[in-house]
């Protein structure tokens, strides 16, 4: 019982280390590209940056290679986000509204109404659900591309920070993140809960 209870407790470590050793093989590359690509215009709660930190602390020399994969692969995703939009708008109201997200939707698009590709460049850099915006950006019909400079931009400075962040705290960071990573990582399991909950009611 208590072994088990144990292994509960550093479960978000074992995670991270799988991660990291994972991010040592030369296929990870392709996971980093499919990932950022795919979190651009489909559902995925975990964002790219969860892929790409291992990865800069497995191999610090390549991460500003590493950031550019994720941005490329984060933007042509956009693209893809937006063209669904554009072209198939009411495909994507019906993942709204079984992921209980058309209030948010709805917001999107008076964000948008009042700044235009503003919001994209918001979307990028923050927490926010970015593929909700590429959709609704191709829905209000934006100027192509200036959205595609915004998310350029936005994408580009998150990504190219976060590698620098993992290259140069890397090694100081370490010890750190391996103490504090399991706490931090229920509180995020737990809000997402919670999330998921008030959603619901």
């Amino acid at each position: 019982m208590d072994g088990r209870t144990v292994d509960m407790n550093r479960l978000f470590i074992k995670i991270f280390n799988y991660a990291l050793e994972i991010a040592a093989k030369p296929k990870a590359i392709y996971f980093l590209f499919l990932h950022s690509f795919f979190e651009s215009w489909f559902f995925i709660p975990v964002p790219p940056d969860v892929v790409l930190v291992p990865m800069t602390l497995s191999k610090p020399k390549k991460a500003w290679f590493y950031a550019g994969v994720t941005l490329i692969g984060s933007v042509l995703g956009s693209c893809i986000g937006f063209a669904i939009g554009f072209f198939a708008l009411d495909h994507a109201l019906e993942l709204f509204s079984t992921l209980g997200l058309q209030s948010n939707y709805i917001q999107a698009m008076e964000w948008f109404s009042v700044w235009g590709v503003g919001v994209v460049f918001v979307a990028g850099i923050s927490i926010v659900p970015y593929w909700l915006f590429t959709i609704t950006a191709g829905a209000m019909d934006l100027n192509f591309a200036f959205f595609v400079m915004a998310a350029l931009a936005s994408r580009g400075i998150r990504f190219y920070l976060v590698a620098w962040a993992a290259y140069y705290g890397g090694d100081k960071g370490m010890p750190m993140i391996r103490k504090n990573i399991d706490r931090l990582g229920w509180l995020v399991l737990i809000l997402f809960i919670l999330f998921v909950v008030l959603k619901s009611i």
